[in-house]
C-alpha cells in the first residue's frame, strides 16, 4: 500500500513546484495584515523610522517562526492544522496604551507575561469543547466571516477611509479585476489553477495596478538585502502588575477567537479537534508570543483571512502553510524581498478578500445546517448571537465611552457573540441536553 494513502489529507505533502506557489499564496493575503499592526502601534506610541521597519521585520520573522510551531508542531506544542500565525488586533488597543504610558520595556514585559499565562491556562481551556456544538461553533464560525467583511471592503477601496483616494474609480476597478480573476478562476479552473485563484487574482490585479501607475516599485532599490533580527533591542523587559493585567485580559480575547479558528478549520480540513488538540494549540499561542515579546513584536493568533483561504483553495495540507512560514523567515531577514510584497495595492488585495472572507461565513452555515432550527432556541441563540456580535460592525464606536479592559472584550464583536452563544445555549439547550443524556442512559 502506498504510505501517502494512509496519511490524512493535511499531513500530505504536494509536489514541490504545487506546494510552493499555494505557500506564496497564503504569503501574499496576509502580507498585509502582518505588517500593518506594527505600523499602527509603531506611529501611535512615535517610534522613529528606523525603529518601526525593525519592528515591520521583527515582526515578519516571528510570524514564520508562529507558524512553523503551529503546524508543523513538537511534543505539546502546535495544533498541526493550516494555520498561519500573526499579530493580533486585539492586542492593538492595549499594546498602544502601555507604550505612551509605560514605554516599550513595559509593553515586551507584558507581552511576555501574557504569553506564560497562555502557555499555563491551555490545558484548562481544552476542556471547553462541551460548550461547542454545532449551533455555538456555527454561529460563531459565521460571525467571523461576516465580522470580517468591513475590512475587505475597506481595502477594496483603498485602505484608509480618509485617504484622498478612498472609493476612487481606480481602487474599485483594481478591487473588481482581483475579485472577478478569483471568480472565475475558481468557477472555470481546475486543478492547481482552481486551488490557487486567489494568487492569480492578486497577480491580475497587481499588473493592472502596475499599468495605472497604482504599484509602486521605487522602493524596493533602495531596501536592504540582508537584516538583523535584534532581541530586546528596546532594552530589558519591565514587568509591570497593571500591564500584565491588561495584557492577560486581552489574551483572553484572543484566546476565546483562536478556539473558535481551530474549529473552523478543524471542519474545512475533516478534521476532529478534541480537548488535546485546543491544548496545544494554545500552548504554541503562548510561546509563539513570548518569543514575540524577546524579538519585539506582540502576541500571536491564526490570522482569519488565511482561514478563509483554507475554505477558498480546498487544500488542507500543512505543509503548505509551514513552507509559508518559512517564507516568512526569509521575508523578516531580507527586507527587499519585503518590499516587493509590500507594493501589492490594497484594493487588489480587498478584492479577493471579499469572497474569502465570505467563505468562512458559507463554513458557518454549512455547521449550522446539521441545527435543527425548528427548535425555536436554536434560532434565538443565532440571532441573539449575530445581533450582539455585529453590533460593532455596524457602529464601531458604539462602546467608545467605556473605559478600562471591558472595552477590549466589547470591541471584539467575534468574542461577544461567542460569549452569547455559548451562555444561551448552557441556559435555554440545559433541558435538552439532560434528555439526550438521559435517553442513552435508557438505552
Amino acid at each position: 500500500m502506498n504510505h501517502s494513502q494512509t496519511l490524512h489529507p493535511v499531513d500530505t505533502w504536494l509536489p514541490p513546484g504545487k506546494n510552493l506557489l499555494l505557500a506564496m499564496q497564503h504569503l501574499l493575503v496576509m502580507y498585509a495584515a502582518a505588517v500593518s499592526i506594527p505600523i499602527v502601534v509603531g506611529n501611535a506610541i512615535g517610534l522613529s523610522h528606523a525603529q518601526l521597519v525593525m519592528l515591520i521585520n521583527a515582526d515578519l520573522f516571528a510570524c514564520g517562526i508562529a507558524t512553523l510551531i503551529q503546524s508543523v508542531g513538537f511534543w505539546k506544542f502546535g495544533i498541526r492544522l493550516p494555520l498561519i500565525q500573526g499579530c493580533s488586533f486585539v492586542a492593538v488597543t492595549p499594546m498602544i496604551l502601555i507604550g505612551k504610558e509605560h514605554g516599550m520595556p513595559a509593553e515586551y514585559g507584558a507581552t511576555i507575561a501574557a504569553g506564560f499565562f497562555c502557555m499555563l491556562i491551555a490545558p484548562f481551556f481544552g476542556k471547553i469543547r462541551r460548550f461547542f456544538p454545532p449551533v455555538v461553533m456555527g454561529t460563531t464560525i459565521l460571525l467571523i466571516g461576516l465580522s470580517l467583511l468591513p475590512v475587505a471592503v475597506r481595502w477594496a477601496a483603498g485602505g484608509a477611509p480618509k485617504a484622498p483616494d478612498f472609493g476612487s474609480p481606480t481602487n474599485l476597478l483594481l478591487a473588481a479585476v482581483s475579485l472577478g480573476t478569483v471568480l472565475v478562476t475558481y468557477g472555470f479552473g481546475r486543478g492547481l489553477l482552481r486551488n490557487a485563484a486567489v494568487l492569480v487574482g492578486l497577480l491580475a490585479g497587481t499588473a493592472v495596478a502596475m499599468a495605472f501607475g497604482k504599484a509602486d516599485f521605487s522602493k524596493v532599490p533602495g531596501e536592504d538585502w540582508i537584516g538583523v533580527i535584534t532581541p530586546l533591542a528596546f532594552g530589558f523587559p519591565v514587568f509591570d502588575p497593571l500591564s500584565i493585567l491588561l495584557m492577560c485580559v486581552a489574551m483572553l480575547v484572543i484566546i476565546t477567537e483562536v478556539t473558535a479558528d481551530f474549529f473552523a478549520v478543524g471542519e474545512m480540513v475533516d478534521k476532529e479537534i478534541g480537548d488535546a488538540e485546543i491544548a496545544k494549540g494554545l500552548r504554541a499561542d503562548g510561546l509563539s508570543t513570548v518569543i514575540g515579546g524577546i524579538l519585539n513584536t506582540f502576541p500571536y493568533c491564526a490570522y482569519n483571512a488565511n482561514v478563509g483561504l483554507v475554505a477558498m483553495s480546498g487544500v488542507r495540507s500543512r505543509w503548505v502553510v509551514a513552507t509559508t512560514g518559512v517564507l516568512l523567515l526569509a521575508l523578516g531577514l531580507v527586507p527587499k524581498m519585503a518590499a516587493i510584497f509590500a507594493s501589492m495595492p490594497l484594493a487588489v488585495l480587498g478584492g479577493a478578500a471579499i469572497v474569502m472572507f465570505s467563505m468562512i461565513a458559507t463554513t458557518g452555515l454549512r455547521i449550522l445546517a446539521k441545527v435543527d432550527l425548528g427548535n425555536g432556541n436554536n434560532t434565538l441563540i443565532i440571532a441573539a448571537s449575530l445581533g450582539i456580535g455585529l453590533i460593532t460592525v455596524a457602529v464601531p464606536g458604539f462602546y467608545e465611552k467605556i473605559d478600562g479592559t471591558v472595552k477590549i472584550f466589547l470591541h471584539s464583536g467575534i468574542t461577544t457573540g461567542c460569549m452569547t452563544a455559548i451562555v444561551l445555549n448552557a441556559v435555554l439547550n440545559r433541558g435538552a441536553r439532560k434528555s439526550a443524556q438521559a435517553s442513552v442512559l435508557v438505552a
